[in-house]
């Protein structure tokens, strides 16, 4: 939009008035955003000597600077703070202005242009915000962690339980602060939430039950009922629930036939029969504990199955996806590095493969029970203790099992192995060449490498001698072991005893360090029949359902995390935040940036595809997405922007003191800081050389080796400034970051911090190596009314000649800090290896450096080896990070900030001048002269540091450099060295404005001035004097709960979209062969259905409506309601879902299979002496590609059985039963729940009707297709 443009709309004061909501009046916001604070009162503080500034700047309270015209002031709300520096009346109550500024050259280029900004991202399709990005420290034990959608609802699991939103409400205001949403939820979309639970891990939608299951980390399993009528002041209750597993439940899934699979941790698998869960399901309310130990004692362990003494043919790696293949009746289960693939309906397990599609093991199990013994070359297998009866040893290139009796070990390697018997008291003894068993006594030792090591047993007395010619080892006193000769050799078991641990950690289940990149991340069935999987590399494959790898994509570059399906479109969400939609044949037709961090879950629910990032955050896009719906959004609701634009106004104290290793006393603090924080709602202070030494900067390089930061003098600082901002009452302390003597924190006014947090932190050494933090730069990063604001407190280079050192300090800043959150190191393998490896190197470079400190070599040499060691673990959290961000764009974390801020000892000196001149220049307060031989302006002048940054023009003395204690002009270096007197102590900033005459507005969110520049030369607790500069910020954001409001209103009235989502709901015309089916004797029928449509594809689902038994009288008994897939267990439909492209058709075989158990029948007891009749009614669902909208037809299916067949069921489940007590316990389970039946007068009324309809369907539908 043009300027021209953009004035008019902006000076619209009529039509605003008319279209501004009427909520605006007593919206929550208003209390929410306005400060109630009052004035603190301080002690008055005595300022510094008129002499020392050519001007006086009186502490009260500075108005709030308004640039805005009366039209455009009419037109944006300005939320006024109170309490700060404003009257009543919100009037400014004083005159001051801001100060003029230098402006470095520079800026406008490169990581140095201010980042683009608008109203709505032009690259980003238009999105419905449902839950707004919350700040994090607001969800602490409230994180959302998964999503799942019904026709109506969105549910999301959360630490604390299940919340749920009614589509009907999506587009209503958010409920505030003073309704039922906490912080952090004020502009959400009205949702309800549960009873609190232990930590939701996983979600499953049961259609057939109406019920949301939902997996916890208890390892309890629970059910919470659709659509159900909501309290909005009482949070809901669950319904059924059963402890699944004594570990969490990793994964949910429903498969075609109702039952209720899960996965958990070592690779378990269990299966929860839909006919346990159904009569648990009908048990009356009070009878909680019987439903819940029901369904708990009827699971099916498919790993135990699969489990013949101890070798399993399925890995134990934790089974994080399930996926139900409902087409083929099939289920996947999915492990880091493998899969397994089994039928639905028999629970059998069909395949195991890996990641590559390469089978790994058969299906067959072993059939003789003994231990195998594999790669006689290489392995040698030692008999364990008595609890282990069978041990699995295996090698990648050669696998040889040879079957044992119980009581004889076998004897192999006919050409290099010789084994001798051994009674219970022997023990092996191994040498290079072959193996052999010599019994030895309990007494004696063993002697090995006849050619080198000799070893000789020794009495108690005697000391042992190894290694005859250079090593000798000889014991040690208690009283010597004490002493610290021996601190190397327990550094030594250290790290031999963690390398120990890590190793056998980082071994357990399958998988390498070299596969972690290839772990599989999510799974997803397509409209087609395909199976899709997600790579933690961006690998995204594709399979067909018989588990053969077809293709592969990497369409971008860092690890997908989530996948989603509807229509012929495919949606991938990956780590860095990127949404992707690809074609069924793996095209890429669009991509864009959806959240500012991971895509941990996408779902599809009514008109959208739901994403869910890891901050809690959900946006919905529109199944229309990429279309021309989106420009249509786009350019609609740019339109309206002003009416959901609002504008804060605030100040920020920035502080920065050199503190030469000393402790400041009280009165010098409220001298700096007491006066000046009366107005002001942020408090950021930067410190430098809080500790320093040889030894302290050598310690906390190597402690930064494995993240650990802070010293007791760094935390005696923050609570001595805490005191003097009136810490607890008045200002809260946010956060801070500490890099050996460089330090820095943030307080923030109680008043604004429901709008402060996302707090990162983030530390860059420039010291020895860039390693050692006596030089270099710590950061913080945080969101302030949702705009990014970075604080970096730098010290750089010193002397006079170090100019380019100090560019150089500043540049490695600026394009190396990263504000990484800390990530999981000990998640995983790969974790673990690295840790070892910082854990290695500080107990190496401890001990070294002490042994070095101690022995009094240079303290040069010291650094430089912590440098080694910190700078090699610098760069392998740098190759970490890297894994986990997105891709560098050429844009460091500090360029992408709405406003940067840079504070601290800088160093730059004044050149061309003497001492005595220096001198002469500051008592005749000659300021101006002294800038232009400021090393700092001149080198921003010539775009060589701080490119594009902005500083007030200095009017206050130089900081640097004065002799402790000495008060007043006085005080300058006058020693020996007698240091030239400099402006070290600087601040400078940068905000979003391209050009000073720039306004505050969603184009320039952030618009900044400095109100006060100054340093306190009355304070001589250091030799640098402390500084401390005021900015006046405009804030312009969205009030998201408005956006949506407004969003809702186009896209459901809009004129234009209206019509393109009726054209999308278009679904093609199909013909369905036959209307009713009838099979007996395992017969099979093919069922044809033909897409009519010339231009369209149309996609299916079969599911089963319900089910219902006939008796010889031809009346209907034993009604089963059903839903969702669910088909009984005698039924194979094959595919059940799948595509028809235009023109086509496809054939479905509907199969009668064998009645293998009684679940899916009445009781055989009761079956006539000829035959039974089971009847159901398929669903044929039809749908477009993107859209919701549903076209049934209906089959009516009856299947005749005999009565030989239930005695042959009864025979078979006898057999099953004698098996294995397990398995007779469950078939037990089964057979009792299947007599329980829900059967009322107005199931048998439905049964009978269906049969009518049956009987009145013409025979020739039957030969329509013959």
């Amino acid at each position: 939009m043009d300027e021209s443009k953009h004035n008019n709309v902006h000076g619209s004061n009529q039509n605003l008035s008319i279209t501004e909501p009427a909520r605006e009046k007593v919206h929550y916001s208003n209390k929410l955003r306005t400060y109630t604070g009052t004035h603190h009162k301080r002690p008055h503080v005595q300022l510094r000597n008129r002499s020392l500034d050519d001007r006086v700047i009186h502490n009260n309270s500075y108005g709030l600077q308004e640039d805005l015209s009366d039209d455009e002031g009419s037109h944006l709300v300005s939320q006024k703070i109170e309490g700060i520096g404003l009257a009543a009346n919100g009037s400014d109550d004083s005159n001051e202005s801001p100060l003029p500024e230098f402006e470095g050259s520079g800026g406008g280029v490169g990581s140095f242009k201010v980042p683009a900004r608008a109203p709505l991202h032009p690259a980003r399709p238009t999105y419905l915000e449902l839950r707004p990005h919350p700040l994090k420290e607001t969800q602490v034990g409230k994180f959302l962690r998964t999503i799942a959608c019904t026709e109506t609802q969105l549910w999301a699991g959360q630490e604390s339980g299940v919340r749920v939103w009614n589509f009907s409400d999506q587009y209503e205001p958010g409920m505030g602060i003073g309704g039922r949403a906490r912080r952090g939820d004020e502009d959400a979309a009205p949702f309800y939430e549960s009873v609190e639970t232990s930590p939701t891990l996983c979600l499953m939608v049961d259609y057939g039950n109406e019920l949301i299951w939902s997996g916890h980390k208890d390892g309890k399993i629970r059910s919470w009922r659709m659509d159900r009528a909501n309290s909005d002041d009482s949070p809901f209750k669950e319904g059924l629930s059963w402890q699944a597993h004594r570990g969490p439940v990793l994964s949910l899934e429903i498969s075609s036939y109702g039952d209720i699979w899960s996965g958990f941790e070592g690779g378990i698998i269990k299966v929860w029969p839909r006919e346990a869960v159904q009569k648990s399901l009908s048990l009356l309310p009070e009878e909680t504990y019987l439903a819940s130990l029901l369904v708990e004692k009827s699971f099916v362990n498919l790993r135990s199955q699969v489990t013949v003494n101890g070798a399993c043919n399925i890995s134990s790696s934790d089974v994080k996806c399930l996926l139900s293949d409902h087409g083929r009746a099939k289920v996947w289960a999915s492990g880091s590095l493998s899969f397994s693939l089994w039928d639905a309906r028999t629970r059998e397990l069909l395949k195991v493969y890996n990641v590559d599609g390469q089978i790994e093991n058969g299906v067959d199990m072993p059939s003789v029970p003994e231990q195998a013994v594999e790669d006689e070359s290489n392995i040698k297998a030692v008999s364990k203790s008595k609890k282990e009866k069978s041990q699995v040893v295996e090698d990648e290139s050669n696998i040889k099992s040879v079957s044992k009796s119980k009581k004889e070990k076998s004897v192999e390697d006919e050409s290099n192995v010789k084994s001798v018997s051994k009674s219970k008291k022997e023990k092996p003894v191994e040498d290079e060449s072959n193996v052999k068993y010599v019994s030895k006594s309990k007494k004696e030792k063993s002697v090995e490498d006849e050619s080198n090591v000799k070893s000789v047993s020794k009495s108690k007395k005697e000391k042992s001698v190894e290694d005859e010619s250079n090593v000798k080892i000889v014991a040690k006193s208690k009283k010597e072991k004490s002493q610290g000769g021996n601190f190397f050799q327990r550094s030594c078991n250290a790290i031999l005893g963690a390398a120990g641990a890590v190793r056998r950690v980082a071994t357990k289940g399958s998988g390498a360090f070299a596969e972690d990149s290839r772990k599989t991340e999510a799974l997803v069935l397509a409209s087609d029949g395909m199976i899709w999987s997600g790579c933690s590399n961006g690998l995204l494959v594709q399979w067909d359902g018989n588990g053969n790898r077809l293709q592969d994509f990497h369409h971008h570059p860092c690890a997908i995390l989530s996948l989603c399906a509807h229509g012929s479109l495919i949606w991938v969400g990956y780590v860095s935040g990127m949404v992707q939609v690809l074609d069924l044949e793996g095209n890429l037709l669009a991509d864009w940036v959806a959240h500012n961090g991971p895509v941990i879950k996408m779902s599809v629910g009514g008109d959208y595809v739901f994403s869910l990032a890891n901050h809690g955050g959900i946006r919905g896009w529109t199944l229309a997405t990429p279309g021309p719906i989106d420009n249509i959004l786009l350019s609609e609701r740019a339109e309206k922007r002003y009416l959901y634009t609002r504008q804060e106004n605030f100040r920020i104290l920035v502080g920065t003191w050199n503190v030469g290793e000393g402790k400041a006393s009280q009165e010098a603090l409220e001298t700096w800081l007491g006066s000046a924080i009366l107005d002001v709602a942020i408090v950021v202070i930067g410190l430098q050389e809080v500790e320093m030494g040889a030894g302290f900067l050598a310690m906390s390089a190597a402690k930064e080796t494995v993240g650990l930061e802070g010293t007791s003098s760094g935390q005696w600082w923050q609570d001595a400034i805490g005191k003097t901002l009136d810490e607890g009452s008045t200002f809260e302390r946010v956060g801070s970051r500490q890099l050996a003597g460089l330090l820095i924190a943030i307080w923030v006014r109680k008043t604004l911090r429901a709008h402060v947090g996302d707090l990162d932190v983030a530390a860059v050494a420039c010291g020895l190596g860039r390693a050692i933090g006596n030089k270099g730069g710590v950061g913080l990063r945080l969101r302030v009314f949702d705009r990014i604001m970075c604080f970096v407190n730098c010290h750089f280079a010193a002397h006079l000649e170090a100019v380019k050192r100090r560019n150089a300090d500043f540049d490695h800043i600026y394009r190396t800090m990263a504000f990484t959150r800390s990530s999981n190191l000990l998640n995983d393998a790969a974790g673990m290896l690295r840790y070892l490896f910082l854990t290695c190197s500080l107990v190496f470079s401890t001990y070294l450096l002490w042994l070095l400190y101690s022995s009094g070599l240079p303290w040069i040499l010291s650094l430089s080896l912590a440098a080694g060691v910190s700078s090699a673990a610098q760069m392998l959290r740098g190759t970490d990070a890297a894994a986990i961000n997105p891709p560098d764009e050429g844009k460091p974390d500090l360029a992408e900030a709405d406003m940067v801020i840079f504070c601290g000892d800088l160093n730059y000196r004044l050149f061309g001048i003497s001492y005595d001149e220096a001198r002469d220049f500051v008592s005749q307060r000659c300021f101006e002269w002294l800038r232009e031989k400021d090393q700092l302006r001149a080198e921003m002048k010539a775009g060589k540091v701080f490119q594009g940054m902005r500083e007030a023009i200095i009017r206050f003395p130089p900081t640097y450099k004065f002799e402790k204690g000495k008060p007043g002009l006085g005080g300058y270096d006058s020693g020996e060295k007698k240091r030239i007197p400099a402006w070290c102590d600087r601040v400078l900033y940068r905000d979003s404005r391209s050009a000073p005459s720039m306004e505050c507005s969603l184009e320039c969110p952030v618009a900044a001035s400095i109100l006060q520049y100054d340093a306190c030369m009355e304070v001589t607790d250091s030799d640098h004097k402390p500084v401390r500069c005021k900015f006046n910020i405009e804030v312009s954001r969205v009030d998201r709960s408005v956006r949506r409001q407004e969003f809702g209103k186009i896209f459901q009235y809009n004129g234009k979209i209206r019509s393109l989502l009726e054209e999308l709901r278009y679904i093609p015309e199909v013909a369905v062969s036959t209307s009713q089916i009838f099979l007996k004797n395992q017969e099979t029928f093919s069922l044809i259905i033909t897409n009519r449509s010339r231009q369209d594809s149309v996609f299916f689902q079969i599911t089963c409506q319900d089910q219902s038994a006939i008796n010889k009288d031809e009346q209907t008994s034993d009604y089963h309601p059903r839903g969702s897939f669910c088909f009984p267990r005698w039924l194979e439909v094959t595919p059940a879902s799948g595509m028809i492209k235009s023109g086509q058709d496809t054939e479905i075989l509907v199969r009668q299979e064998e009645l293998c158990n009684s679940e899916d029948t009445a009781d055989v007891s009761k079956w006539s002496e000829d035959t039974r009749e089971e009847e159901v009614i398929l669903m044929i669902n039809m749908k477009a590609s993107r859209s919701m909208e549903v076209r049934t037809h209906q089959v009516h299916l009856r299947c005749s059985f005999s009565a030989n067949a239930g005695f042959m069921l009864s025979r078979n489940s006898s057999s099953r039963n004698e098996g294995s007590s397990h398995h007779r316990s469950n078939s037990t389970r089964r057979n009792e729940g299947s007599s329980h039946h829900r059967s009322n007068g107005s199931r048998r009324n439905e049964g009978s009707s269906l049969r009518s309809v049956f009987q009145q369907e013409s025979a020739s539908d039957m030969k329509k297709y013959e």
